[in-house]
């Protein structure tokens, strides 16, 4: 039979699940505040998506722009685009794989705003880097802003010696294009009237941004409060177990008693 274990065991057991009871509850609620700020997110968002398109932020607005005030605003902005030095990024869409085509657009103010045009399969011509060198006509180019994406994509890096691109990052290919005053962000085109860019030498299919965001949040909390019942329920088995033990003992101990007084009758 299993002996109760000494007061110092069962102090050290119950501050190890005092402690990862405590963190346990404090992951699972950590996790309820993540969730509420990702519905709020998701709701501003769709706010932005659907709101009337504003114009894109200028010079005096970009150390300001972030993900978390401007991604995906509707915006607009006007000017011409540099054919010539569009840039070609690996894509995977609904369309199937192919490329996307960021070409930079000179606006009016003289600054230059990168803008994906949309999305070419890879057998086509435009994918091949046709897309001629002549500047647009003055446009008005409408879509949702995007963050440069610096850290590459397709588990892959971006190698602009090479003119290989897997992520859209605003600020390598402002340097590999030799581009100066370059907005921060990127404009994703939508598939409207305003966004056609006539004349074009190609025909990108625009609009084709997901807007989606992972939100397991739930489900990471239901686990932790799981566990740190889990840890509740061990420790309370631990004490019941202990109490029987030493009621068990102190039994024994008073049947020994009286059997040896019993004998020395």
């Amino acid at each position: 039979m299993s002996r109760p274990r000494s007061s110092a065991v069962l102090v050290a057991l119950a501050i190890g699940a005092a402690f990862a009871f405590t963190a346990l509850i404090a992951l699972g609620t950590w996790q309820l505040y993540r969730l509420q700020w990702k519905l709020t997110l998701i709701e501003r968002v769709e706010q932005r998506v659907h709101a009337t398109p504003v114009p894109a932020p200028g010079p005096d607005r970009w150390p300001q722009v972030t993900a978390e005030t401007d991604e995906y605003r509707h915006v607009r902005v006007t000017g011409r685009f540099l054919y010539g030095l569009t840039t070609r990024v690996l894509a995977a869409t609904e369309l199937g794989s192919g490329y996307w085509l960021l070409t930079p657009l000179r606006t009016e103010e003289g600054h230059i705003v990168l803008v994906n045009r949309g999305f070419v399969p890879s057998g086509s011509r435009e994918a091949q880097g046709k897309q001629g060198n002549a500047e647009s006509s003055l446009l008005t180019v409408t879509g949702l802003l995007r963050i440069s994406e610096p850290a590459g994509g397709f588990l892959r890096k971006n190698d602009p010696a090479a003119n290989r691109w897997y992520s859209r990052d605003v600020q390598a290919i402002a340097a590999a294009r030799g581009l100066r005053d370059v907005a921060p962000y990127f404009i994703d085109a939508e598939a409207s009237p305003d966004s056609t860019d006539s004349g074009a030498p190609d025909r990108p299919v625009a609009g084709l941004t997901v807007v989606t965001f992972h939100n397991n949040h739930l489900v990471y909390a239901i686990t932790w409060y799981a566990l740190a019942l889990m840890v509740l329920g061990a420790a309370l088995w631990v004490a019941r177990e202990e109490r029987r033990m030493r009621r068990t003992g102190t039994a024994n101990q008073q049947s020994d008693h009286k059997n040896d007084r019993d004998r020395g009758q």
